[in-house]
């Protein structure tokens, strides 16, 4: 009998330690698919099973074309994002935090690269990102350009793909505080709270908004 309450134990510990696969759908005001929203959830036990691979410690940005490329970026608290003008004339690159980051004087930076000159390198800032939220991307020189970064505290943190969804597996068993971000929706949605079991979860979170087309 002791060894059948043992097993009984052990198998239940093993089972609250197993994640559930979780896919987020996040669609537009007009129930379309979005892209390269954030999707980021916060486990009430991140300890229980595997963390995800973590994200890079480093991360490109280009300037090319008249574009931040890519036009949004996920990246770690403490990343070192290089800034890098692939175009012949002359950029300018603005971070303001903004969206969950609380705003403070010093959360945005500010630098200008010169336009690339045929067979020299191109010119390129390193900005270091240690405050978690969203910094919105602009260039005082081409005010059409825009680009994000988000900055994530949480290892739990994907884009959007193609049709709208972001797929996490083995997140740990447990309450998850749920957050999407994306930079067309200007007042923060409020987080949702979800149960996660061995189970696969499906969760849709609509925008209030229709976010812009992207130039091609």
């Amino acid at each position: 009998m002791k060894n059948a309450t043992t097993l009984i134990a052990a198998y239940a510990l093993c089972a609250s330690a197993i994640g559930g696969n979780v896919q987020i759908l996040v669609l537009d005001k007009e129930g379309k698919p979005v892209t390269d929203a954030v999707v980021v959830m916060y486990p009430s036990t991140p300890n229980a099973s595997p963390a995800p691979a973590l994200l890079p410690r480093s991360a490109t940005v280009l300037q090319e074309k008249m574009r931040f490329i890519p036009e949004v970026t996920v990246v770690a608290t403490g990343t070192t994002v290089r800034f890098t003008n692939l175009d012949r004339w002359d950029h300018h690159v603005r971070g303001t935090a903004t969206g969950l980051a609380t705003p403070q004087s010093d959360a945005g930076f500010e630098a200008r690269l010169a336009g690339k000159e045929e067979g020299k390198p191109a010119s390129s800032a390193d900005i270091t990102l240690d405050k978690p939220g969203a910094v919105l991307l602009g260039c005082h020189l081409h005010g059409s350009m825009r680009g994000s970064i988000f900055v994530t505290d949480s290892a739990w943190t994907l884009k959007t793909n193609a049709e709208g969804t972001a797929q996490f597996a083995n997140v740990p068993n447990g309450a998850v505080k749920l957050r999407v971000w994306h930079a067309d929706q200007l007042l923060d949605l409020p987080p949702q709270a979800l149960q996660v079991s061995a189970s696969p979860l499906n969760q849709t979170v609509q925008l209030s908004v229709v976010p812009r087309r992207r130039r091609i």
